[in-house]
């Protein structure tokens, strides 16, 4: 009968402590829910008449290892070379993670670029 006291004063006591420990601070929770209204609308960038003579930036996220998508890129630049070899590919890597800006590639790209594939992979 004592070691059944004993458990439960224990118990009782460690729930007021825990309880008085912890009901000082303040937990924050965000919702995770969208907010109940339409984003803004942007057109999709009108697709080029050709590729003759136009420069295509393919450009690699990352994603899928550090092998992925360099095969890809070979490929389609053979492809290229092969069939429409007045198109120029120009290869890029993002720098860190893809979820990162990615500010000078974007300027080079609409600076120097007609087309981009941004994250492909093999």
């Amino acid at each position: 009968m004592t070691g059944k006291r004993c458990s439960a004063f224990l118990a009782i006591f460690l729930i007021a402590v825990c309880s008085a420990a912890y009901s000082a601070e303040k937990i924050r929770v965000l919702n995770p829910t969208p907010p109940n209204r339409m984003v803004d609308r942007v057109p999709l960038t009108p697709r080029l008449d050709s590729l003759e003579g136009k420069t295509i930036f393919l450009v690699d996220i990352g994603w899928g290892g550090e092998n992925a998508a360099p095969s890809v890129y070979e490929e389609m630049k053979a492809w290229f070379a092969q069939n429409m070899p007045s198109v120029k590919i120009e290869v890029r890597k993002v720098k860190g993670s893809y979820m990162q800006e990615q500010p000078e590639l974007l300027k080079e790209i609409s600076e120097k670029g007609d087309a981009a594939l941004i994250g492909i992979a093999g």
